[in-house]
């Protein structure tokens, strides 16, 4: 019987240092934890480990053209990974850290695995302290998506459900406590135009208005 995944309870806005160290510790090493975001409930693993992605796809029983978002560690970090103009910075300093994600033409930092047939990527800096110092712990983007029964696809907000429903293909759970089922909004600053593609926790009047 495969092991259910250990879960760690931190305080979200001072996350312990040693439990971030070992979580990021697991993503070095190929690993695939739960952790709390701004919005809902993360799977997430080292964006530049394909064998830990390609996890992710079978734990959520994807297909290859749905995207995955990751998560950066502050704004200097996207246009690593990303197109950035000027019209695309101003809103990205304007939306984050928040509950968005901004859709930007992928650089070839990216990964391949994630691209498929386009060249978009969509990336967060969540308003998280758990998530933020992960990243950093890392020192790499980390990927990002939401963490769901993979028969219902109902959206989990209680990390103890997490940990019981999909725990045995993880390797960690970060226990923030209970969290919305409001995922991110998702916006596309692609060409120098605004468009929704999705309405979630982040504002949309300030994109509209």
């Amino acid at each position: 019987m495969a092991k259910v995944a250990q879960l760690l309870v931190l305080d979200e806005r001072r996350p312990n240092p040693h439990k971030i160290h070992k979580a990021a510790e697991l993503l070095d090493a190929g690993g695939v934890i739960a952790y709390p975001t701004d919005t809902v409930y993360g799977i997430g693993c080292d964006l530049h480990n394909r064998k830990a992605i390609d996890r992710i796809y079978r734990i959520k029983r994807l297909d290859r053209g749905h995207r995955l978002s990751f998560i950066c560690q502050d704004l200097s970090n996207i246009s690593e990974y990303a197109f950035v103009t000027d019209f695309a910075y101003r809103w990205l300093r304007r939306l984050l850290p928040g509950p968005y994600t901004v859709v930007l033409t992928a650089s070839r930092n990216v990964p391949k695995i994630l691209l498929e047939k386009r060249r978009e990527v969509g990336i967060r800096v969540p308003d998280s302290e758990t998530c933020l110092e992960l990243a950093r712990a890392l020192g790499r983007p980390i990927i990002s998506t939401s963490a769901t029964d993979p028969e219902t696809r109902e959206i989990l907000i209680d990390p103890e459900v997490v940990r019981d429903r999909i725990g045995k293909e993880l390797d960690l759970v970060l226990d923030g406590g209970l969290l919305t089922n409001e995922p991110s909004t998702v916006v596309s600053l692609i060409d120098d135009e605004i468009e929704v593609l999705r309405e979630g926790k982040g504002p949309v009047d300030i994109l509209l208005g």
